[in-house]
């Protein structure tokens, strides 16, 4: 699962499967924050329980500084766009 911004700084969640990234299958979107949600990512540790393991991603793992300037630098870039 992808955080992603568009040109005006709005955010949206999109999926992708496979190596894609959503520059260049969701029209250009800019990524802020990605969560590798497949099986292969969890199941080790955390068997079937994907919401518990997005949640421990999500506290404790993610760095949220370096998020918010992935978004800063989004929207700033997106500025530039004609």
């Amino acid at each position: 699962a992808w955080l992603v911004s568009d040109r005006k700084g709005n955010l949206s969640v999109v999926k992708t499967i496979g190596a894609e990234n959503p520059m260049v299958t969701s029209g250009g979107r800019i990524p802020i924050l990605t969560c590798d949600v497949w099986e292969h990512a969890y199941y080790l540790d955390y068997a079937n329980l994907r919401p518990s393991y997005v949640d421990t991603f999500l506290d404790k793992l993610v760095n949220w500084e370096f998020v918010a300037e992935n978004l800063e630098r989004a929207v700033d870039s997106g500025r530039n766009w004609s």
